[in-house]
């Protein structure tokens, strides 16, 4: 059993968790470049608590330039071991509407102009996203959502689009009908992968904006729709993650999906031909693995 350390990654409109006790903004060095801001730092009714804003306050980092490996390895330098993503997304479902909340359990990742891993030339690895967020999290996010009143969704796949424009309606309606996707959004791509080859416990809550383009009633997306939609929604996002500590506890007991310990048998390349700056860079994050080899 460890200590636990939830980490909140808030999207648009998320700075700030409602209630924290001993906030602390700090910076956080990694060999993968500087996170998107400092990370806030405090506990909610006894448990250790992290916050960084994706696109760092004030919004500076589109999707595309987020730096989602030193984000990644700061929390996890920070010693956080559940990460909760909150971000906004557009729906392909009529029951899906806006100001509801999906609790997403897969995604399509058509991303391209990202850093997506952890490792490669000098250290290769490969690590299982068959069911790429934690089923054990995710149920505590539902939990809390539904507390606070919010109309949740359980399960859904997100479309993980390279942006920063919107889709067209050709492809609103492609991911919708041929691909069964259910939302949309930017972000949350690498960063779950990320955080599988991290050995993090990770959830995804979409918040709903909008209907993308395909819905005939509502049209193109529209920003200023967006953005009001979005100001409802934050409020909502931090009473559920206001409720997270006291549902999971300060004490964690090993991930029953074995998120925690993905790298088990991930990492191909042999110790002695690792290249050894990849593998400084790779201390935090397959810190287990490398302890546990050096004990051997």
């Amino acid at each position: 059993m460890t200590d636990r350390v939830i980490a909140i990654i808030g999207g648009s409109g998320i700075y700030e968790i409602d209630g924290l006790e001993t906030p602390n903004w700090q910076q956080v060095e990694t060999p993968w470049g500087a996170p998107s801001d400092q990370i806030l730092t405090g506990t909610l009714d006894g448990v250790k608590m992290a916050f960084l804003p994706r696109h760092g306050r004030g919004h500076v980092h589109s999707p595309s330039t987020v730096p989602y490996r030193a984000n990644i390895d700061a929390l996890k330098r920070l010693g956080a071991t559940d990460v909760v993503s909150v971000s906004a997304c557009g729906s392909f479902r009529e029951h899906m509407a806006p100001g509801d909340f999906v609790v997403v359990d897969q995604f399509i990742d058509r991303t391209f102009a990202r850093e997506k891993s952890f490792f490669g030339q000098g250290c290769v690895a490969h690590v299982s996203v068959a069911h790429p967020t934690c089923p054990r999290l995710g149920a505590v996010c539902l939990e809390a959502g539904q507390a606070e009143g919010i109309t949740m969704h359980d399960g859904g796949t997100y479309l993980a689009m390279e942006g920063p424009q919107f889709s067209t309606l050709a492809e609103s309606k492609m991911y919708r009908e041929s691909w069964g996707a259910d939302v949309i959004g930017m972000t949350n791509m690498p960063e779950a992968k990320l955080a599988r080859e991290a050995e993090l416990c990770y959830a995804s809550v979409a918040m709903i904006t909008d209907y993308d383009s395909w819905h005939p009633d509502h049209g193109e997306v529209d920003v200023t729709q967006i953005i009001a939609t979005l100001m409802g929604n934050a409020g909502k996002a931090r009473g559920m993650v206001a409720r997270l500590p006291a549902l999971l506890g300060a004490k964690r007991e090993p991930c029953p999906h074995h998120c925690d310990t993905a790298l088990e048998f991930a990492m191909i390349t042999q110790p002695p031909a690792r290249d050894p700056a990849v593998m400084a860079k790779l201390d935090a994050v397959a810190g287990r693995i490398l302890a546990k080899e050096a004990q051997a």
